[in-house]
């Protein structure tokens, strides 16, 4: 069955809208990890709008499954990350006027500074994933400089606004996977999924984790986040 990571950063969004201590992201990984969750993912990013470097700390010695670290190419970030040691780290590009990550990483422009970074990550332990639009341009360049694993950004399948054209998003993703695998890469995959159309991806080649956030946790002022998780992970069997 595919895995399941669960991202939390919207909790501290709430959190940080009072700037208060509460809702705490940790205890919603605990949760979630209640739930059947299988890793937890946080995004660290330069502004720290949501999540601080104090929840990925405390993320790192309370979890029980495996934490992902997404982060961008700044260098305060990853010394940061090179000092806690997440289980993976997924780079990931990173403006600060956009409301949540817009497509994926062009790791081709960014060859050279990658290739070193991945490198040093790798000699700390911490596992390698680059989140990436459905190119096989951007997938070849990704295996050839050393990442573990590629994150598929699913946000074009997710938005698409006819048939015709989320039939012609999903056979993207569908080539990536093959196109990845091919290249001896793993795969997860994620952004903007929801119950509604996470079961065509779950169902495809190769994909072994699915990291989804804001679907689930909306879901869960309604029904509680254990409960959220758990109809997630039925969908994912």
């Amino acid at each position: 069955m595919v895995k399941l990571g669960i991202n939390v950063d919207h909790v501290a969004t709430i959190r940080e809208a009072r700037r208060i201590s509460e809702p705490d992201p940790v205890t919603a990984a605990v949760l979630a990890e209640l739930g059947g969750a299988d890793g937890i993912t946080v995004h660290l990013r330069e502004d720290r709008r949501h999540i601080h470097e104090r929840d990925v700390r405390l993320l790192k010695e309370t979890i029980k499954t495996r934490l992902n670290l997404e982060l961008a190419l700044a260098p305060e970030i990853l010394d940061f990350a090179l000092e806690v040691k997440p289980y993976a780290a997924t780079f990931v590009p990173e403006k600060r006027e956009e409301l949540t990550t817009e497509g994926g990483l062009d790791v081709i422009a960014h060859q050279a500074k990658l290739e070193p970074v991945i490198r040093k990550f790798q000699e700390a332990g911490i596992v390698v994933s680059l989140f990436i639009d459905p190119d096989p341009d951007q997938i070849e360049v990704a295996a050839a400089i050393g990442a573990q694993f590629i994150e598929i950004h699913t946000g074009r399948y997710c938005d698409a606004k006819t048939e015709r054209e989320e039939k012609i998003e999903f056979s993207l993703i569908d080539y990536a996977c093959v196109t990845a695998a091919n290249f001896g890469l793993r795969i997860n995959a994620g952004h903007g999924l929801n119950y509604r159309n996470v079961i065509p991806v779950s169902k495809l080649p190769g994909i072994e984790e699915l990291n989804i956030g804001h679907s689930i946790i909306g879901h869960a002022v309604y029904v509680g986040l254990e409960r959220a998780v758990r109809e997630m992970k039925i969908l994912l069997s």
